[in-house]
């Protein structure tokens, strides 16, 4: 894998890191570019293998959304953490960058921001990869409870984890099915302990709340752009039932695709399988 530049870009008020993926094509003319959005207390950097394996036939851009991985200087102001706020972000991420029209691949809290930029502005968007998402049932208690949970586990990190043994291995337990290497462990707990506290947690109570489960499956029928909606067959965090749902509501635009024994990270626990999914999709 080559990075072949990053750096860090202003987008309202926050500089926002940014790796671009990329090679010379084979007649050297331009290739169309392929936009990562990670998930939830990560950054763009479980992205990179993915990106690494289409770099022949796209340009790829991975960024770390604000609040998250190096993105973390939190001086927007009274910018929200909605998932029209990050959807927002995105856009002016392309307007900066000049990139008119792109691919992209969302994964987890970053398919639902996504798939609601895909209904703000779907004239920028060829053909879009949602990994690991779907629709949720809203109980008032169960998400209660979610809530309180997740700004305890947010409240008390501490950067010793790293040092217990097996920490990474105990973090990634609920979110695999198959087992990825160690280093891509750590660096999934390095970046949840390196998460800004306020994009945290704001983003639990946006993405798993009442409106996100009212919006979401008008969101999914909107959609105009030729979609793929892989889902892991083990997916504990997400489980594939939900984005069968949600592809249902939308068959003339989304396919769906479920990989057998994967769990939250299909692109990892799978790289085989995923990638000739998404060669097929893109093809």
């Amino acid at each position: 894998m080559t990075i072949e530049s990053q750096g860090k870009i202003n987008i309202r008020g926050v500089n926002h890191y940014y790796e671009w993926i990329r090679q010379p094509s084979a007649n050297n003319q331009p290739k169309p570019v392929m936009v990562f959005i990670h998930g939830w207390g990560g950054s763009c950097r479980y992205w990179r293998t993915t990106a690494s394996s289409i770099v022949s036939d796209y340009d790829c851009l991975l960024y770390d959304m604000r609040g998250f991985g190096q993105s973390t200087e939190e001086k927007q102001g009274n910018i929200g953490y909605e998932l029209e706020d990050y959807a927002e972000d995105l856009l002016i991420l392309l307007d900066t960058f000049h990139l008119d029209k792109i691919y992209f691949n969302a994964h987890s809290m970053g398919a639902s921001i996504g798939t609601v930029f895909l209904n703000i502005a779907p004239e920028r968007v060829h053909k879009a990869i949602l990994t690991c998402n779907g629709i949720f049932t809203y109980n008032a208690l169960a998400f209660s409870a979610f809530h309180q949970v997740g700004g305890y586990v947010v409240k008390f990190r501490y950067n010793w984890f790293l040092k217990v043994p097996f920490a990474d291995k105990m973090f990634m337990a609920r979110f695999l099915y198959q087992p990825i290497p160690k280093d891509m462990s750590i660096a999934f707990l390095e970046d949840f302990l390196l998460a800004d506290y306020n994009a945290a947690l704001n983003t639990i109570y946006s993405s798993v709340s009442k409106k996100a489960v009212d919006i979401m499956p008008q969101e999914f029928a909107k959609i105009k752009v030729p979609t793929l909606l892989i889902s892991g067959e083990k997916d504990q965090i997400i489980p594939a039932i939900m984005g069968r749902e949600a592809a249902a509501l939308n068959t003339e635009n989304i396919v769906y695709v479920e990989i057998p024994k994967t769990g939250h990270f299909p692109m990892l626990e799978d790289k085989k399988t995923y990638l000739n999914t998404i060669n097929n999709f893109l093809q």
